[in-house]
C-alpha cells in the first residue's frame, strides 16, 4: 500500500485510511483494557498480601497452574537435579 491510498485530500476514496483509523482506534481500545486487567491485578495482588500472603509464592503457583502435569513434572525433575547438583537438595 502506498501513502497515496491513505491520502483522502487528492480525491481518494479513503478506505485505507479508515482501516488504519480502525486498527489504531481498536488498539488504542485494547490498551485501555490491558491497563484496567493490570489495575485490578495489582489490587488482587495487594488485598492478598495485606492478609499475609507471600505474592511471589501466588505469582508461582499461578504459573505452574498454566502448565500441564507432564511439563510440572519434567521442570520439577531438572530442578532436583540441579540442586542435587549443587549440594542444595536434601539427601
Amino acid at each position: 500500500m502506498d501513502i497515496e491510498g491513505l491520502n483522502d485530500a487528492t480525491g481518494g476514496t479513503g478506505v485505507a485510511r479508515d482501516r488504519l483509523k480502525s486498527f489504531i482506534e481498536r488498539a488504542e481500545r485494547l490498551e485501555t483494557e490491558k491497563k484496567a486487567i493490570t489495575d485490578d491485578m495489582k489490587e488482587v495482588f495487594a488485598e492478598a498480601k495485606g492478609e499475609g500472603f507471600d505474592i511471589k509464592v501466588i505469582r508461582m503457583i499461578i504459573k505452574i497452574r498454566k502448565q500441564d502435569s507432564n511439563e510440572r513434572a519434567e521442570q520439577e525433575a531438572i530442578l532436583d537435579l540441579y540442586l542435587h547438583a549443587l549440594g542444595m537438595a536434601d539427601s
